[in-house]
Protein backbone atom coordinates (compact mmCIF):
# COMPACT_ATOMS: atom_id res chain seq x y z
CA UNK A 1 0.00 0.00 0.00
CA UNK A 2 2.38 2.06 0.87
CA UNK A 3 4.73 1.81 -2.89
CA UNK A 4 1.01 2.40 -4.53
CA UNK A 5 0.57 5.62 -2.84
CA UNK A 6 4.24 6.32 -3.18
CA UNK A 7 3.13 6.48 -6.93
CA UNK A 8 0.79 8.85 -6.08
CA UNK A 9 3.10 10.76 -4.90
CA UNK A 10 1.68 10.74 -1.22
CA UNK A 11 3.91 9.92 1.61
CA UNK A 12 1.99 7.24 3.94
CA UNK A 13 2.82 7.91 7.94
CA UNK A 14 1.57 7.12 11.29
CA UNK A 15 1.32 3.46 10.88
CA UNK A 16 0.70 1.96 14.27
CA UNK A 17 -0.31 -1.65 13.39
CA UNK A 18 0.14 -4.25 10.74
CA UNK A 19 -2.02 -7.57 10.88
CA UNK A 20 0.07 -9.34 8.63
CA UNK A 21 3.29 -8.76 10.28
CA UNK A 22 1.86 -9.29 13.61
CA UNK A 23 0.15 -12.63 12.47
CA UNK A 24 3.66 -13.36 11.19
CA UNK A 25 5.45 -12.48 14.65
CA UNK A 26 3.12 -14.59 16.53
CA UNK A 27 3.20 -17.70 14.30
CA UNK A 28 5.40 -17.59 11.34
CA UNK A 29 4.20 -20.84 10.38
CA UNK A 30 0.57 -19.68 9.74
CA UNK A 31 -0.24 -18.17 6.60
CA UNK A 32 -0.81 -14.48 6.81
CA UNK A 33 -3.36 -12.99 4.44
CA UNK A 34 -6.22 -10.96 5.05
CA UNK A 35 -8.37 -13.35 4.21
CA UNK A 36 -6.68 -16.29 6.06
CA UNK A 37 -6.90 -14.37 9.02
CA UNK A 38 -10.59 -13.15 8.75
CA UNK A 39 -11.24 -17.23 8.52
CA UNK A 40 -9.13 -17.84 11.55
CA UNK A 41 -9.56 -14.91 13.86
CA UNK A 42 -13.27 -14.15 13.02
CA UNK A 43 -14.93 -16.54 11.19
CA UNK A 44 -15.52 -14.35 8.44
CA UNK A 45 -15.29 -15.93 4.80
CA UNK A 46 -13.87 -12.82 2.84
CA UNK A 47 -13.51 -11.93 -0.87
CA UNK A 48 -10.26 -12.55 -2.50
CA UNK A 49 -8.94 -10.59 -5.06
CA UNK A 50 -8.70 -13.42 -7.92
CA UNK A 51 -12.34 -13.54 -7.27
CA UNK A 52 -12.56 -9.84 -7.90
CA UNK A 53 -10.73 -9.22 -10.98
CA UNK A 54 -11.14 -12.01 -13.53
CA UNK A 55 -8.53 -13.69 -15.10
CA UNK A 56 -6.58 -11.52 -17.60
CA UNK A 57 -8.15 -8.57 -16.78
CA UNK A 58 -6.85 -5.35 -13.93
CA UNK A 59 -8.65 -4.04 -11.40
CA UNK A 60 -9.39 -0.98 -13.39
CA UNK A 61 -11.89 -3.34 -15.67
CA UNK A 62 -13.70 -3.84 -12.96
CA UNK A 63 -17.03 -1.86 -12.36
CA UNK A 64 -16.57 0.73 -9.28
CA UNK A 65 -19.49 -0.49 -6.97
CA UNK A 66 -17.66 -3.94 -6.51
CA UNK A 67 -14.23 -2.89 -6.17
CA UNK A 68 -15.75 -0.18 -2.91
CA UNK A 69 -17.13 -3.44 -1.64
CA UNK A 70 -13.85 -4.93 -2.21
CA UNK A 71 -11.78 -2.23 -0.47
CA UNK A 72 -14.08 -1.51 2.16
CA UNK A 73 -14.29 -5.37 3.41
CA UNK A 74 -10.65 -4.90 3.41
CA UNK A 75 -10.76 -1.80 5.71
CA UNK A 76 -13.61 -3.53 7.97
CA UNK A 77 -11.67 -6.36 8.06
CA UNK A 78 -8.34 -5.22 9.12
CA UNK A 79 -10.29 -2.81 11.38
CA UNK A 80 -11.29 -5.78 13.51
CA UNK A 81 -8.27 -8.12 13.51
CA UNK A 82 -6.53 -5.49 15.34
CA UNK A 83 -7.51 -5.76 18.86
CA UNK A 84 -7.35 -9.06 18.83
CA UNK A 85 -3.78 -9.34 17.15
CA UNK A 86 -2.69 -6.38 19.96
CA UNK A 87 -3.95 -8.27 22.87
CA UNK A 88 -2.19 -11.77 21.48
CA UNK A 89 0.84 -9.65 21.16
CA UNK A 90 0.51 -8.03 24.61
CA UNK A 91 -0.02 -11.62 26.11
CA UNK A 92 3.92 -12.44 24.89
CA UNK A 93 6.17 -9.18 25.71
CA UNK A 94 9.39 -10.32 23.77
CA UNK A 95 7.43 -11.12 20.66
CA UNK A 96 5.83 -7.86 21.17
CA UNK A 97 8.98 -5.84 21.34
CA UNK A 98 10.34 -7.68 17.98
CA UNK A 99 7.16 -6.75 16.05
CA UNK A 100 7.31 -3.07 17.59
CA UNK A 101 11.46 -2.45 17.56
CA UNK A 102 12.27 -4.18 14.35
CA UNK A 103 8.94 -5.96 12.09
CA UNK A 104 7.00 -2.98 11.90
CA UNK A 105 9.79 -0.09 11.75
CA UNK A 106 11.95 -2.48 8.97
CA UNK A 107 8.47 -2.44 6.18
CA UNK A 108 9.53 1.21 5.82
CA UNK A 109 12.89 0.48 4.90
CA UNK A 110 11.99 -2.51 2.92
CA UNK A 111 9.76 -0.48 0.75
CA UNK A 112 12.32 2.05 0.23
CA UNK A 113 14.62 -0.61 -0.98
CA UNK A 114 11.99 -1.86 -3.39
CA UNK A 115 11.35 1.33 -4.56
CA UNK A 116 14.86 2.55 -5.33
CA UNK A 117 15.86 -1.25 -6.97
CA UNK A 118 19.25 -2.39 -8.31
CA UNK A 119 21.02 -1.03 -11.22
CA UNK A 120 22.05 -3.67 -14.03
CA UNK A 121 24.19 -3.25 -16.79
CA UNK A 122 22.19 -4.51 -19.76
CA UNK A 123 24.65 -4.43 -22.38
CA UNK A 124 27.20 -6.62 -20.53
CA UNK A 125 24.37 -9.19 -20.04
CA UNK A 126 23.37 -9.13 -23.62
CA UNK A 127 27.01 -9.69 -24.61
CA UNK A 128 27.57 -12.35 -22.33
CA UNK A 129 24.28 -13.82 -23.40
CA UNK A 130 26.03 -14.05 -26.96
CA UNK A 131 29.19 -16.01 -25.31
CA UNK A 132 26.74 -18.25 -24.00
CA UNK A 133 24.62 -19.23 -27.18
CA UNK A 134 28.52 -19.58 -28.76
CA UNK A 135 29.38 -21.90 -26.00
CA UNK A 136 25.89 -23.83 -26.02
CA UNK A 137 26.12 -24.93 -29.49
CA UNK A 138 29.96 -26.31 -29.10
CA UNK A 139 28.46 -28.23 -26.06
CA UNK A 140 25.84 -29.55 -28.70
CA UNK A 141 28.67 -30.00 -31.17
CA UNK A 142 30.47 -32.37 -28.88
CA UNK A 143 27.10 -34.40 -27.71
CA UNK A 144 26.41 -34.84 -31.56
CA UNK A 145 29.92 -35.94 -31.88
CA UNK A 146 29.99 -38.28 -28.49
CA UNK A 147 26.51 -39.93 -29.13
CA UNK A 148 27.52 -40.41 -33.35
CA UNK A 149 24.66 -38.27 -34.24
CA UNK A 150 21.99 -35.49 -34.09
CA UNK A 151 19.01 -35.69 -31.64
CA UNK A 152 17.58 -32.81 -29.38
CA UNK A 153 19.14 -32.22 -26.30
CA UNK A 154 16.27 -30.76 -24.89
CA UNK A 155 13.78 -33.77 -25.56
CA UNK A 156 13.22 -36.56 -22.48
CA UNK A 157 11.91 -39.05 -25.40
CA UNK A 158 14.80 -38.67 -27.77
CA UNK A 159 17.68 -38.57 -24.74
CA UNK A 160 15.90 -41.61 -23.21
CA UNK A 161 15.81 -43.70 -26.48
CA UNK A 162 19.66 -42.52 -27.29
CA UNK A 163 21.19 -43.17 -23.64
CA UNK A 164 18.86 -46.61 -23.02
CA UNK A 165 18.62 -48.29 -26.29
CA UNK A 166 21.16 -46.90 -28.64
CA UNK A 167 24.19 -46.32 -26.03
CA UNK A 168 22.75 -49.25 -23.97
CA UNK A 169 23.54 -47.46 -20.56
CA UNK A 170 22.59 -48.57 -17.16
CA UNK A 171 18.72 -49.21 -17.18
CA UNK A 172 18.75 -49.71 -13.08
CA UNK A 173 20.29 -45.69 -12.83
CA UNK A 174 16.76 -44.30 -14.02
CA UNK A 175 13.35 -45.28 -13.76
CA UNK A 176 10.59 -46.37 -15.78
CA UNK A 177 8.17 -43.73 -17.37
CA UNK A 178 5.25 -43.24 -19.80
CA UNK A 179 7.81 -42.70 -22.79
CA UNK A 180 10.40 -44.75 -22.11
CA UNK A 181 13.48 -43.99 -18.94
CA UNK A 182 13.62 -40.99 -16.96
CA UNK A 183 16.55 -38.52 -17.75
CA UNK A 184 15.90 -36.19 -15.01
CA UNK A 185 18.60 -34.53 -13.17
CA UNK A 186 18.52 -37.27 -10.53
CA UNK A 187 19.00 -39.83 -13.37
CA UNK A 188 21.78 -37.98 -15.24
CA UNK A 189 23.53 -37.19 -11.87
CA UNK A 190 23.63 -41.26 -11.57
CA UNK A 191 24.96 -41.72 -15.07
CA UNK A 192 27.56 -39.26 -15.14
CA UNK A 193 30.97 -40.40 -16.40
CA UNK A 194 29.12 -43.83 -18.15
CA UNK A 195 29.29 -42.22 -21.31
CA UNK A 196 30.59 -38.28 -22.62
CA UNK A 197 27.46 -37.29 -24.11
CA UNK A 198 26.21 -37.75 -20.78
CA UNK A 199 28.15 -35.19 -19.16
CA UNK A 200 27.90 -33.13 -22.36
CA UNK A 201 24.06 -33.13 -22.06
CA UNK A 202 24.19 -32.20 -18.20
CA UNK A 203 26.44 -29.41 -18.63
CA UNK A 204 24.37 -28.15 -21.36
CA UNK A 205 21.20 -28.16 -19.44
CA UNK A 206 23.12 -26.45 -16.43
CA UNK A 207 24.21 -23.71 -18.77
CA UNK A 208 20.93 -23.06 -20.96
CA UNK A 209 18.47 -22.75 -17.32
CA UNK A 210 21.09 -20.35 -15.90
CA UNK A 211 21.46 -18.09 -19.18
CA UNK A 212 17.35 -18.19 -19.52
CA UNK A 213 16.70 -17.93 -15.25
CA UNK A 214 19.32 -14.96 -15.34
CA UNK A 215 21.31 -13.87 -18.55
CA UNK A 216 18.52 -13.21 -20.52
CA UNK A 217 15.46 -13.04 -17.76
CA UNK A 218 16.98 -10.00 -15.82
CA UNK A 219 17.39 -7.66 -18.84
CA UNK A 220 14.01 -8.10 -19.69
CA UNK A 221 13.09 -6.92 -16.03
CA UNK A 222 14.14 -3.61 -15.82
CA UNK A 223 11.93 -0.76 -15.26
CA UNK A 224 11.93 1.65 -18.07
CA UNK A 225 11.13 5.15 -15.63
CA UNK A 226 13.96 3.48 -13.31
CA UNK A 227 16.18 1.81 -15.45
CA UNK A 228 16.84 -0.68 -12.56
CA UNK A 229 15.49 -3.83 -11.67
CA UNK A 230 13.21 -3.89 -8.59
CA UNK A 231 12.02 -7.38 -6.38
CA UNK A 232 9.69 -7.59 -3.53
CA UNK A 233 10.88 -8.51 -0.35
CA UNK A 234 8.64 -10.58 1.56
CA UNK A 235 9.15 -9.79 5.47
CA UNK A 236 6.22 -12.43 6.12
CA UNK A 237 7.11 -15.35 4.59
CA UNK A 238 9.98 -17.25 5.97
CA UNK A 239 9.56 -19.97 9.25
CA UNK A 240 13.00 -18.84 10.62
CA UNK A 241 12.54 -14.81 10.31
CA UNK A 242 14.46 -14.32 7.46
CA UNK A 243 13.76 -11.82 3.98
CA UNK A 244 12.63 -14.05 1.08
CA UNK A 245 12.74 -12.16 -2.35
CA UNK A 246 10.63 -12.55 -5.45
CA UNK A 247 9.26 -10.78 -8.46
CA UNK A 248 12.38 -11.59 -9.34
CA UNK A 249 14.19 -13.77 -6.81
CA UNK A 250 17.30 -11.68 -6.44
CA UNK A 251 18.47 -13.65 -3.28
CA UNK A 252 19.28 -16.78 -5.18
CA UNK A 253 21.91 -15.61 -8.03
CA UNK A 254 24.35 -18.60 -7.56
CA UNK A 255 28.08 -17.76 -6.17
CA UNK A 256 30.48 -20.30 -6.56
CA UNK A 257 31.68 -20.70 -10.21
CA UNK A 258 33.41 -18.55 -12.43
CA UNK A 259 29.91 -18.82 -14.23
CA UNK A 260 28.41 -17.01 -10.93
CA UNK A 261 30.53 -14.66 -10.48
CA UNK A 262 30.34 -13.35 -14.43
CA UNK A 263 26.50 -13.26 -13.55
CA UNK A 264 27.36 -10.81 -9.99
CA UNK A 265 29.23 -8.19 -12.41
CA UNK A 266 25.93 -7.87 -14.13
CA UNK A 267 24.95 -5.72 -10.52
CA UNK A 268 26.00 -2.38 -10.54
CA UNK A 269 26.08 0.44 -7.85
CA UNK A 270 25.28 3.77 -9.34
CA UNK A 271 27.89 6.15 -10.83
CA UNK A 272 30.41 7.39 -7.82
CA UNK A 273 28.89 4.92 -5.75
CA UNK A 274 29.78 1.69 -4.14
CA UNK A 275 28.41 -1.77 -3.44
CA UNK A 276 29.22 -2.81 0.17
CA UNK A 277 28.51 -6.40 1.51
CA UNK A 278 28.58 -6.81 5.45
CA UNK A 279 27.72 -10.27 7.22
CA UNK A 280 27.21 -11.29 10.95
CA UNK A 281 30.32 -14.15 11.04
CA UNK A 282 27.64 -16.76 11.67
CA UNK A 283 25.49 -15.46 14.25
CA UNK A 284 23.25 -18.16 14.42
CA UNK A 285 26.02 -20.86 16.00
CA UNK A 286 27.49 -18.04 18.09
CA UNK A 287 23.86 -17.91 19.47
CA UNK A 288 23.38 -21.55 19.93
CA UNK A 289 26.87 -21.81 21.59
CA UNK A 290 25.84 -19.30 23.96
CA UNK A 291 22.34 -20.94 24.57
CA UNK A 292 23.49 -24.55 24.71
CA UNK A 293 27.24 -24.43 26.31
CA UNK A 294 28.25 -26.65 24.32
CA UNK A 295 32.03 -27.06 25.24
CA UNK A 296 33.85 -27.33 21.70
CA UNK A 297 31.53 -25.04 20.06
CA UNK A 298 32.30 -22.16 23.05
CA UNK A 299 36.15 -23.15 23.21
CA UNK A 300 36.58 -22.57 19.24
CA UNK A 301 34.69 -19.33 19.34
CA UNK A 302 36.89 -18.17 22.27
CA UNK A 303 39.83 -18.96 20.35
CA UNK A 304 38.73 -17.30 17.14
CA UNK A 305 38.49 -20.87 15.41
CA UNK A 306 37.20 -21.40 11.79
CA UNK A 307 33.73 -23.53 13.08
CA UNK A 308 32.79 -25.17 9.87
CA UNK A 309 36.57 -26.11 9.56
CA UNK A 310 36.08 -27.63 13.05
CA UNK A 311 32.88 -30.05 12.18
CA UNK A 312 34.22 -30.83 9.15
CA UNK A 313 37.61 -32.35 10.79
CA UNK A 314 34.86 -34.60 13.65
CA UNK A 315 33.12 -35.43 10.58
CA UNK A 316 35.58 -36.35 8.31
CA UNK A 317 38.14 -37.53 10.82
CA UNK A 318 41.12 -35.31 9.22
CA UNK A 319 43.14 -32.78 10.91
CA UNK A 320 42.33 -29.10 9.75
CA UNK A 321 45.20 -28.77 7.25
CA UNK A 322 43.82 -31.70 5.28
CA UNK A 323 39.99 -30.19 4.97
CA UNK A 324 39.03 -29.42 1.50
CA UNK A 325 36.82 -26.31 0.30
CA UNK A 326 33.89 -28.92 -0.29
CA UNK A 327 34.56 -30.82 3.08
CA UNK A 328 34.33 -27.47 4.35
CA UNK A 329 31.15 -26.27 2.73
CA UNK A 330 29.36 -29.72 3.81
CA UNK A 331 30.02 -29.06 7.36
CA UNK A 332 28.68 -25.74 7.01
CA UNK A 333 25.09 -27.19 5.79
CA UNK A 334 25.41 -29.40 8.87
CA UNK A 335 25.93 -27.28 11.53
CA UNK A 336 22.84 -24.57 10.08
CA UNK A 337 21.15 -27.54 8.97
CA UNK A 338 20.86 -28.95 12.56
CA UNK A 339 19.72 -25.34 14.07
CA UNK A 340 16.59 -25.46 11.61
CA UNK A 341 15.44 -28.99 12.38
CA UNK A 342 17.25 -31.12 9.94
Amino acid sequence: DRLVLRRANISLAGVVFDPMLASYVLNPENSHNLSDLALRHLELTTLSYADLVPKGKTIGEVAIAKVALYCGSDVHTTYRLVPILRKALSAMPELETLYDEIELPVEKVLANMEATGIRIDKDYLNQFSEQLETDLQAIEKAAYEAAGEEFNLGSPKQLSALFFEKLGLDKRKSRKTKTGYSTNAAALEKLQGDHPVVDSVVEYRTLSKLKSTYVDALPALIRPGTQRVHTDFNQAVTATGRLSSSNPNLQNIPTRTAFSRQIRQAFLPKDGWLLVAADYSQVELRILAHLCGEEILNDAYQNDDDVHRLTATLLFDKEKEDITTDERRIAKVVNFGVIYGM
